[in-house]
């Protein structure tokens, strides 16, 4: 089994968490939400001696999309999205640059679907359609490593808001009790903001579910 190593990078205004999934012994990565600093965190790969091999947005808003195109661009390497987040990704006002002044589109160059399964980096990667904070979030995970980049459809005692175009208080409370909550209890949560949780963790204390 691929030895897993995770960094965690705190970018952009509102402090998104962006992964670097490594594998230890082929020094391949995945980035997985980008959001903001392509160049400092180019720089962070540089430093890994590591060789990208793909961005995964696990969602179309701005602080989590605006800095994979510079990356792949700087690598050669594709991005990755769910089918029903095109939208979200080339609308600004569903991708919310329109809340910061800026004007951006972005792009995905591979589109996946519900259940798909991906090979990257020496990983087994679930893709885990999970509606809600957007039409076409969707979540990655790694099952013999333990672990789900959930986004912003779960975070640690708490879900992704809601009230943004698109979004469905509904929607993402089936998505996480169907999809995640149905994980095993030790997976490890990496969510798009604030704190790492536990599935166990999320079971136990989540007001939400």
């Amino acid at each position: 089994m691929a030895k897993l190593k995770i960094n965690h990078y705190v970018v952009g205004p509102v402090q998104t968490n962006c992964y670097f999934a490594i594998n230890d012994e082929t020094k391949e990565l995945i980035i997985i939400d980008p959001g903001y600093s392509p160049k400092q965190l180019a720089e962070r790969v540089r430093q890994e001696g590591c060789t990208p091999v793909a961005i995964l947005l696990t969602h179309g808003h701005f602080d989590h999309a605006t800095g994979a195109a510079d990356l792949a661009k700087e690598f050669s390497i594709p991005v990755y999205a769910y089918e029903t987040e095109k939208e979200t990704l080339e609308n600004e006002e569903m991708n919310l640059c329109h809340m910061t002044g800026e004007h951006h589109v972005f792009h995905a160059d591979i589109y996946l679907k519900d259940e798909q399964e991906l090979d990257l980096a020496g990983f087994h990667i679930r893709v885990l359609h999970t509606p809600g904070h957007t039409p076409g979030g969707c979540c990655y995970y790694f099952p013999y490593e333990n672990v789900v980049f959930s986004g912003d459809t779960l975070f640690c005692t708490s879900v992704g808001r809601t009230d943004f175009p698109g979004g469905s208080m509904s929607d993402i409370v089936r998505s996480i009790r169907e999809k995640l909550m149905t994980l095993p209890d030790r997976t490890t949560v990496y969510p798009g903001h604030n704190d790492v949780t536990t599935i166990e963790n999320e079971r136990m204390y989540n007001p939400y579910l």
